[in-house]
């Protein structure tokens, strides 16, 4: 979450679909069920892709002229989340929203094979087979979200790619429907280029924090929510916007949000309450200096 070149790693490259025991989430990559089921955090996930290929070449280098790559951005999110063609399907007709984008590649064969099948779609099916045909490995609970997959990830994600594409100021855009191609892109054009440089806390302040640190929460959840607070707070503002579902993920379970956020103490943060996968907070004073 601190280190947003690595985030964006996690979206692109091969995932690792292994795990020693039935706490180890390993194969989910950088996502939880919420994410792969409700598609909770795929906000901030679209956001960060658009930003790497706006504003970053293949090597992490900055590009200097983001805007020229607009449409380049946008093609790598259709290939990201294409996925193939239902075999029942008819031939859309040419103003149709497609979902189905393996025409693109050649052109990015890391986010979409030649079959239509995007990063996403392969990854979500890559978690359900290996959950499937590791059962000992894997809890039951995982085991019932896989199968629900199985059954209905396909019909779902591919209206989700269609309402993607929807134009902005459409007038026919109904006022749910929160996450565009478009958003992620003007997101990514005011965000700028990806954090690629390593943040932590001075000691003294880490030891402080140790101190009162309840017990039970892994000690790297409150410097990484101070860190990432510093990182990103506004001018104008001293709330943060704070990725839930995401940060979720970068922890490997959903302990985060639905255990170790109502365990921080006051003294150091105030937040209000989360909503579809996201909420604000903002840290005192005494806790973003020695």
């Amino acid at each position: 979450m601190l280190n947003e070149w690595k985030e964006f790693q996690a979206y692109t490259k091969l995932v690792t679909y292994t795990a020693a025991g039935k706490r180890d989430t390993t194969y989910m990559g950088r996502f939880t069920f919420d994410t792969l089921m409700d598609f909770e955090g795929l906000s901030r996930v679209l956001t960060i892709l658009a930003r790497g290929y706006l504003f970053h070449t293949e090597d992490g280098a900055t590009i200097t002229s983001p805007r020229e790559n607009m449409d380049y951005a946008r093609r790598a999110l259709c290939a990201w989340c294409s996925i193939p063609d239902s075999k029942k399907a008819t031939p859309k007709e040419a103003w149709r929203f497609q979902s189905d984008f393996r025409a693109l590649h050649s052109e990015f064969p890391e986010l979409v094979d030649e079959h239509g099948g995007g990063w996403f779609y392969r990854h979500v099916h890559g978690v359900a087979d290996f959950v499937i045909s590791h059962l000992n490995v894997t809890s039951k609970s995982a085991q019932d979200k896989c199968l629900l997959i199985q059954k209905g990830f396909d019909a779902a994600w591919r209206k989700k790619v269609i309402q993607f594409q929807t134009p902005i100021f459409s007038p026919g855009t109904k006022g749910q429907w929160i996450m565009r191609f478009d958003d992620a892109i003007a997101d990514a054009l005011e965000l700028g280029p990806l954090r690629q440089d390593e943040v932590s806390l001075p000691p003294e302040l880490e030891e402080r924090i140790g101190r009162i640190t309840p017990k039970g929460m892994p000690p790297e959840v409150i410097p990484t929510l101070i860190c990432y607070y510093k990182v990103n707070k506004p001018e104008d503002s001293d709330w943060v916007v704070l990725p839930v579902a995401n940060f979720d993920a970068f922890f490997g379970n959903t302990s985060f949000g639905r255990k170790y956020l109502k365990m921080i103490p006051q003294e150091i943060m105030e937040r209000s309450d989360s909503g579809y996968g996201v909420c604000r907070y903002r840290v005192t004073k005494e806790y973003l200096i020695l």
